[in-house]
C-alpha cells in the first residue's frame, strides 16, 4: 500500500503509465480496449493498482494502461482494514465515502486527461487501432450534458406511444388477438405505434431475432417481454435495441447497404420522400463521418458518438434563455396558486377577460343596449295604441323586434365595407377604441341578431297576430278598418298574398338560404361525398347565395313602405335606417369597379409542392399598401364573377406585387390548372415543379397565361406590427403568407432599402408618419409537408445572408416527423446535423435555416421571449387554422399579467 498526499498522486500515476508505455503491443486489439470487456489480462494490455491516501482517507485506484491512452478501470474507497467501501466505472465512484475521496476523484479524472494528452506524442497506432482507441474515449466521455442529451434520444416508447403501460398494451393484445396470439402485422398497433407499420415490424424482427423466435407471431408473454425491453431506460439498451434493428445479420457492424435502408425506413415512418430519394448520398455522408478510415462498416460505439455529440440539444438549451435565474424565477411566477379562493379565482379571470377584450366588450354592450332600447320603445309604443286590444303583445313583439330588424340590417352592411375601414385603420386614431380586426366577426354577431329578429317578427305575425284578427269581434274589429279596410279580411292567405306577406315571406326564405350556407360545414364543403347536398354547397354556393342580399334589400325597402299599421312616411322610418348605409356600401362595389378595371401584367407563376401556385404581378399604378394586407384576385378565364382574397407576400419595398395560394376549392383548383398549362419543369437551382418568368422573354407557352384583375389592399390584424418593439409571427401552413411579408419588410429597414414612407398605403405628410419601431423579429412557421419549405425559400435565404445582426429569428417547424427523442427520427436528426454542419445547408428545407422537428412547446417559446424582452411590448400574429388560437390567445394573457412584458394577439381571419 502507497501512502501520497495529492501533491504524489500524478507523478505516481504518470510513472505507471510510463512503465507500461515501454512495453509492446499488438495493434489490433480493439476488442480489448472496450472497459470491463473482460480481458484485462491480455499481453497486449495491462492493469497498474495503487493505494493512496489523503489526510485520514484511503482510496485504491486501479488504471487500464496502454501506450496511447489510460483510463480509470476502477476507484474504490478503502478503510485501514483494507476493506473496500464501493467500485466505481469510468471513474465515478459508485459509493462516496466522504466529500474528500470525491475531491480526489475529480483530481484523477484531471491526472488522466493529462496522461491522455501526454500519450498522444509517441508513435501513431495503425487506423484500426486509432479507430479503437476513439471509440474507448468515446464511450469513456459520457459527460453529464451528453448523458442528458442520449436519456432523451432513442425513445421506443413516447409520450404518443404507449407511454399508457402494459395494461393499456394488454387491452390491445386482447382486441387484435387471434387464437391467443398476436400478428406480426399488428404489432405496432398492439404498442401504439400506429402510422409506422413498417418500423414496427422491423423493430418486432430485431426483437425477434435477438431471441431466436422465428415465428410471425407473438404470444402474450413474448410481447411483455419485447415491450419491457421497448420500455427500458437504460441508454445503453435502447441503443443496443436501435443498433440490432439495423443490424440484420447480426454481426455487430453496419454496412453502408444497411445504413441506407435504416434512412429509408426513417423516411417513410416520417414522411420525408426527398430523403428517401436522396439515400445513397446520406448514406455516404454518414460513412464519411463514422467510418473515416474506410473499414467499410461502423459500429454501435460509433452510433452512440453521433447521438451524444449532437450540438442541436446544447443549443437549445442555451438559446432558452440568457439567465436561468430569471427564467426560474419566472416559471414560478407563473405557476398556478392552488391557495386562491374560487370567488378570487373567477374574479381574477374576469378583470383578465376585460383587459384584453375591453374593446370588443364596449362595442358589443352598446350594441346589445341600443338593440334592447329600440326594442322597449317600440314595445311600449304599441302597447299603448289601441290594435292591443285585438292582438296583444303578439304585436308590440313583432313590432319591438321589426325596429331592432331595420337597425341590424342597415348595421350589418358597415363591417364590410372594407376601403372605409381600411381607410379609418390607416389615417385615423380610431382604430385604438375599435376593434377592426373583428369586422368580420362583428358581421356574423349582428347577422345572428337579424335571425332573432326574424323569427320573432315574422314569428309574431305569423303564428299570432294574423289569426287574432281573423278571429275579432265586429266591434273589436271597427278599430281596424283604417288600417284593414271596411270589409274584414276573408282569410289568413289575405294577409299572405299581400305586398306586406309575399315580400316578408320571400325576404325570410333569401335569408334562411344565405344564413345557412354562410355557416363553416356548408362554406368550406365539409360534407360527405354521399350527401346529395355536397354538390350544393362550397364558397362559390356560398358568394352567390350571399349576393341575394341585392333582392332582400329591395324587397325590404318595399316591406318597410307598405305597412298595415303606420300611413304616414315620417313613421316609415326603414329608408331612414337604410340609405347611409347603403349609399356607402353602393359606393364601395362602384369603386372596386373602377380601381379593377385593368389587368395585372404577370411577370412570373411558380406551383410547388403542396398544391401551392405563387403568382408575382406587376404592381397597379399608384397601388400602395403595408405588409400584412390583402387584396382580391379575380380571374376572368376560370370565371367572370368571382373575387377571392389573398394575403400579399411581397414587401411594400418589392418592385412586384406576389401572393401564394392554395388550392382547397374549385376555384383555386381551376386557377392552378390555367396556370399550369403555361408553365415548364424547373430548371436546376431552381425551385417548385412548375415554372414560368416572362422576364426571360415571352414563349409560346407563357403567352397564353390568363388575364387577373386586382383589387384592394385591405386592411388585416397584421398590418399593425410596426407599432410594436417586438415581433412573435406564428403560422401555421399557407397562413405563413402574411407574415413572410411582415419578414421581408423587417428585414427591408435592417438594410435601410425600405423607408417607412414606402409602407403607406396612400400619401400622407410627414408629420402623420410613425417612426419603425420593431427592433426584433421572431418567426415561426410550422407545417406538415417537407415540401412546404420551397414555398419561401428564397425569402429564407435571404434574411440568412443579409441579417448580420441577428434582428430576425427564423424557426422552421416540420410536424410530421417525430419528435427529437423518438426513435423513429432518431436518425433523421443524425442526417441534419451531419449536413449541417458539413454544407451549412438543412436537409428538409435545403436553406441555412435549421429545421426543427414535431410542433413548438408555445410555452418555452413565450418564456424566452418575455425573458429576454423586459418591459417591452410584443405583437403576437397568428395566421393559420383556429385549432390553436385559444392556446396562443391564453398564454398571450399569461404571461402579460405575470411578467413584466406586454403581449398582445392578433388573429388573422383564415
Amino acid at each position: 500500500m502507497l501512502h501520497m498526499n495529492m501533491a504524489d498522486l500524478e507523478a505516481g500515476m504518470v510513472a505507471a503509465a510510463t512503465d507500461q508505455g515501454n512495453s509492446t503491443r499488438s495493434q489490433d486489439d480493439a476488442a480489448t480496449l472496450i472497459p470491463n470487456s473482460g480481458n484485462l489480462g491480455s499481453s497486449n494490455r495491462s492493469t497498474k493498482t495503487a493505494r493512496f491516501k489523503d489526510d485520514d482517507e484511503l482510496v485504491e485506484i486501479t488504471l487500464d494502461v496502454q501506450r496511447d491512452s489510460v483510463a480509470i478501470q476502477e476507484v474504490r474507497g478503502v478503510d485501514e482494514g483494507g476493506s473496500g467501501h464501493g467500485t466505481g466505472f469510468d471513474g465515478l465512484p459508485l459509493v462516496s465515502p466522504s466529500s474528500k475521496s470525491g475531491k480526489l476523484t475529480s483530481k484523477l479524472r484531471q491526472v488522466t486527461n493529462g496522461l491522455k494528452m501526454k500519450s498522444s506524442s509517441r508513435k501513431a497506432p495503425s487506423p484500426q487501432a486509432q479507430q479503437s482507441a476513439k471509440r474507448v474515449r468515446k464511450r469513456l466521455d459520457r459527460t453529464k450534458s451528453s448523458a442528458a442529451v442520449a436519456l432523451k434520444g432513442l425513445q421506443f416508447v413516447t409520450a404518443k406511444v404507449g407511454n399508457d403501460g402494459w395494461a393499456a398494451v394488454e387491452k390491445r393484445f386482447n382486441q387484435l388477438q387471434v387464437d391467443g396470439v398476436l400478428l406480426r402485422s399488428r404489432f405496432g398497433k398492439c404498442i401504439g405505434m400506429d402510422g409506422s407499420d413498417e418500423f414496427a415490424v422491423q423493430m418486432f424482427d430485431s426483437l425477434a431475432r435477438k431471441r431466436g423466435i422465428v415465428k410471425q407471431v407473438l404470444t402474450k408473454d413474448e410481447l411483455k417481454d419485447f415491450y419491457e425491453q421497448l420500455t427500458d431506460q437504460g441508454f445503453d439498451n435502447r441503443l443496443r435495441t436501435f443498433f440490432d434493428m439495423v443490424d440484420k445479420n447480426a454481426d455487430g457492424r453496419l454496412t453502408a447497404e444497411e445504413v441506407k435502408e435504416i434512412i429509408a425506413l426513417s423516411a417513410s415512418a416520417n414522411k420525408l420522400s426527398k430523403i428517401k430519394e436522396r439515400a445513397d448520398e446520406y448514406t455516404a455522408l454518414i460513412m464519411e463521418e463514422l467510418d473515416p478510415t474506410n473499414l467499410g462498416y461502423i459500429e454501435m460505439e460509433d452510433l452512440e458518438a453521433l447521438l451524444l455529440q449532437s450540438p442541436s440539444e446544447a443549443a437549445a438549451r442555451s438559446t432558452t434563455t440568457h439567465s436561468s435565474k430569471l427564467s426560474k424565477a419566472l416559471s414560478m411566477k407563473l405557476a398556478s396558486n392552488k391557495e386562491m379562493s374560487p370567488v378570487r379565482h373567477y374574479w381574477q379571470q374576469f378583470m383578465y377577460f376585460l383587459e384584453e377584450n375591453w374593446k370588443r366588450s364596449w362595442v358589443m354592450t352598446l350594441w346589445i343596449s341600443i338593440c334592447i332600447a329600440l326594442f322597449i320603445w317600440k314595445f311600449i309604443q304599441y302597447r299603448n295604441r289601441a290594435v292591443f286590444g285585438i292582438m296583444g303583445y303578439c304585436v308590440t313583439t313583432a313590432k319591438g323586434a321589426a325596429e331592432t330588424l331595420k337597425f341590424n340590417m342597415a348595421l350589418v352592411l358597415l363591417p364590410v365595407c372594407r376601403n372605409t375601414i381600411t381607410w379609418i385603420r390607416s389615417k385615423t386614431q380610431v382604430g385604438a377604441v375599435v376593434p377592426f380586426n373583428d369586422n368580420i366577426n362583428f358581421h356574423k354577431v349582428i347577422a345572428a341578431g337579424v335571425a332573432v329578429g326574424v323569427a320573432l317578427h315574422a314569428g309574431a305575425h305569423l303564428t299570432c297576430d294574423f289569426p287574432r284578427l281573423l278571429h275579432a269581434s265586429d266591434a273589436q274589429y271597427e278599430l281596424m278598418k283604417p288600417f284593414f279596410g271596411e270589409k274584414r279580411p276573408p282569410n289568413y292567405w289575405w294577409f299572405v298574398k299581400g305586398t306586406e306577406g309575399w315580400t316578408g315571406v320571400v325576404m325570410v326564405v333569401l335569408m334562411a338560404i344565405a344564413f345557412t350556407l354562410a355557416q363553416p360545414w356548408f362554406r368550406r364543403n365539409k360534407l360527405k361525398d354521399s350527401n346529395p347536398l355536397k354538390k350544393m354547397t362550397g364558397f362559390n354556393a356560398f358568394w352567390f347565395t350571399h349576393h341575394l342580399f341585392v333582392i332582400v334589400y329591395t324587397l325590404l325597402f318595399v316591406h318597410g313602405t307598405c305597412l298595415y299599421l303606420s300611413r304616414k312616411w315620417y313613421k316609415k322610418t326603414t329608408w331612414m335606417y337604410l340609405a347611409v348605409p347603403v349609399v356607402l356600401y353602393v359606393s364601395e362595389r362602384i369603386l372596386r369597379l373602377f380601381r379593377s378595371h385593368d389587368a395585372v401584367g404577370i411577370q412570373k407563376v411558380a406551383v410547388y409542392p403542396g398544391n401551392v401556385l405563387a403568382l408575382y404581378m406587376s404592381k397597379p399604378p399608384g397601388f400602395r399598401y403595408r405588409s400584412g394586407q390583402y387584396i382580391f384576385i379575380k380571374c376572368t378565364a376560370v370565371s367572370p364573377y368571382e373575387w377571392h382574397p389573398f394575403s400579399i407576400t411581397s414587401a411594400p419595398g418589392d418592385d412586384y406585387l406576389s401572393v401564394h395560394i392554395r388550392t382547397r376549392g374549385d376555384w383555386t383548383s381551376r386557377l392552378r390548372t390555367v396556370f399550369s398549362e403555361a408553365c415548364r419543369p424547373p430548371t436546376e437551382g431552381e425551385s417548385g415543379l412548375l415554372r414560368a418568368d416572362l422576364s426571360k422573354g415571352i414563349t409560346d407557352e407563357n403567352a397564353r397565361f390568363p388575364k387577373l384583375l386586382v383589387d384592394g389592399p385591405y386592411g388585416a390584424p397584421a398590418q399593425d406590427y410596426r407599432e410594436y418593439d417586438v415581433l412573435l409571427l406564428i403560422g401555421l401552413g399557407i397562413g405563413a403568407t402574411p407574415l413572410i411579408s411582415i419578414v421581408k419588410d423587417v428585414l427591408n429597414h435592417i438594410q435601410g432599402e425600405g423607408s417607412v414612407g414606402t409602407t403607406e398605403p396612400e400619401s400622407s405628410s410627414k408629420a402623420k408618419k410613425k417612426p419603425f419601431m420593431t427592433k426584433r423579429a421572431y418567426f415561426y412557421w410550422v407545417t406538415r409537408e417537407e415540401g412546404s419549405f420551397e414555398w419561401f425559400r428564397g425569402v429564407m435565404n435571404e434574411v440568412s445572408e443579409k441579417d448580420k445582426d441577428g434582428v430576425i429569428e427564423l424557426h422552421n417547424h416540420c410536424s410530421s416527423v417525430y419528435q427529437e427523442g423518438d426513435a423513429r427520427s432518431a436518425l433523421i436528426v443524425m442526417l441534419q446535423e451531419l449536413q449541417h454542419a458539413k454544407k451549412g445547408v438543412d436537409i428538409l428545407s435545403g436553406t441555412s435555416v435549421k429545421t426543427h422537428f414535431a410542433r413548438p412547446n408555445w410555452r418555452s417559446v413565450f418564456k424566452k421571449v418575455a425573458v429576454n424582452h423586459e418591459n417591452q411590448r410584443v405583437g403576437v400574429f397568428y395566421c393559420g387554422e383556429p385549432v390553436l388560437v385559444p392556446q396562443l390567445r391564453q398564454l398571450s394573457a399569461d404571461f402579460t399579467h405575470k411578467t413584466n412584458t406586454r403581449f398582445d394577439f392578433h388573429k388573422e381571419n383564415f
